[in-house]
């Protein structure tokens, strides 16, 4: 039945922004010194006459086939139904540029993402209201069994997201293939008064949780680059009186097999028992295509959490990862904010690890990804890496949240995300 908390769209426009980085950040074998933000403005109207806009920004965006869509209805189901027509434009649009491939879904839902984030964001606006307290029965048109599956007959967004963020975060710091360790690997200074080693990050930042971009291809470079890191991390946190903190371990598809994963791991746990006990879970090791790439990784997840990230692009895909062995899964908001929470629910649902990472966000994306962090009730952390690369991008943000975009003890003020719209 409708609700009179509907709204449809009236207009979508998006602009871009460049995003200059300070210091390049090198992943899965490729290296990058620049971005672009997509900034997606929505407006709407709600059943009773009433407008609203709100607000969306990802580095990428579409909105031809938002400005087509003349239905009332929740920002889920009219995410839902457009993205049905994703595919299609996506071809059209490969056709037209006359590449060599389709454009693939994972980066079809990239470019969508600040359109998704803008119509959650109006949706509330429109209703007065925070948009994770607009996700219960009395809102929603449709239950979960209509995007997922029968297990979920009868069951709402509500259940699976809190009412209030969670006051603090611990943040996720990003050590790139590239970032210097100590003061003195630092070849070139870049002199803006921000850190330039993860030793000087720790200390200014009080870091906990340290996330690690391996090759994925030479074990003995990847072992040797976490127990350098755990050497520079366990001395940094020793002055600080610091005896607790975290890894994760990011492989970007580049293992040739689930077997190099054990074998990193069972080597790490070998030479430092205690740098082991620190990896909180391992992303993404293989190919990101599980039906072409099949690997099983139930042996791997016996050891520490293995979860799917470049994979994880619909139910069917978090379903397969779950026959093959992935114990976890990243939610993105760069993905977009409906299928988050969809499968937020779902990973809760069949008990996975569930994190949330970003794509080098800055300003307004990466407050839209911490804002869904801090409402999900079994995220262990929330990354934030634009701080690092690209803060200058961030800085009209910072103003208003300072306490998101400045690390204190290693964790952001995420309780401050409870305002209208997307919280912010």
């Amino acid at each position: 039945m409708p609700k009179p908390s509907d709204i449809r769209i009236v207009e979508a426009a998006l602009s871009f922004e460049a995003v200059p980085y300070r210091a390049p950040l090198k992943f899965g074998g490729r290296t990058i010194d620049r971005s672009t933000l997509v900034n997606v403005e929505v407006s709407v109207e709600g059943r009773r006459g009433h407008g609203a806009s709100g607000f969306g920004s990802m580095p990428v965006g579409n909105v031809e086939l938002a400005n087509g869509y003349p239905d009332f209805g929740h920002p889920i189901e009219i995410a839902y139904q457009i993205s049905a027509e994703y595919p299609h434009q996506a071809k059209s649009l490969s056709q037209r540029l006359k590449l060599a491939e389709e454009i693939p879904l994972l980066a079809q839902l990239v470019a969508a993402s600040a359109f998704d984030a803008a119509l959650h964001d109006a949706y509330g606006r429109a209703n007065d209201a925070n948009s994770y307290d607009l996700l219960s029965s009395k809102q929603m048109n449709d239950d979960l069994s209509i995007y997922l599956d029968a297990q979920f007959k009868g069951e709402f967004l509500d259940k699976y997201t809190l009412r209030k963020p969670k006051d603090k975060m611990p943040l996720y710091h990003l050590v790139g293939a590239l970032d210097p360790l100590t003061d003195a690997e630092v070849k070139t200074h870049i002199g803006d008064g921000l850190p330039e080693s993860l030793a000087a990050w720790i200390k200014a930042d009080g870091l906990t949780h340290l996330k690690i971009k391996l090759a994925g291809d030479n074990l003995d470079w990847d072992i040797d680059r976490v127990l350098a890191i755990d050497k520079v991390a366990a001395e940094a946190n020793a002055a600080r009186g610091v005896k607790a903190w975290f890894y994760s371990c990011d492989f970007n598809e580049k293992c040739a097999s689930a077997n190099y994963v054990v074998d990193f791991l069972t080597r790490i746990k070998k030479k430092n028992a205690a740098a082991y006990d620190r990896i909180q879970y391992i992303e993404q090791p293989t190919h990101r295509d599980l039906k072409a790439h099949p690997e099983k990784m139930h042996d791997a997840a016996k050891l520490k959490p293995i979860v799917i990230d470049e994979s994880l692009v619909d139910y069917e895909t978090l379903l397969l990862a779950r026959e093959q062995g992935y114990s976890g899964a990243a939610l993105k908001a760069c993905k977009g904010q409906t299928d988050s929470l969809l499968l937020a629910a779902a990973a809760q649902k069949f008990g996975l690890f569930l994190c949330v990472q970003d794509l080098t966000c800055p300003g307004a994306s990466f407050l839209q990804s911490a804002s869904l962090a801090a409402r999900i009730p079994s995220t262990a952390a929330v990354e934030g890496n634009a701080r690092q690369y690209c803060p200058a991008a961030s800085k009209p943000w910072a103003k208003k949240y300072p306490n998101l975009f400045k690390v204190t003890d290693g964790e952001v003020a995420t309780g401050a995300l409870n305002k209208i719209g997307l919280g912010f």
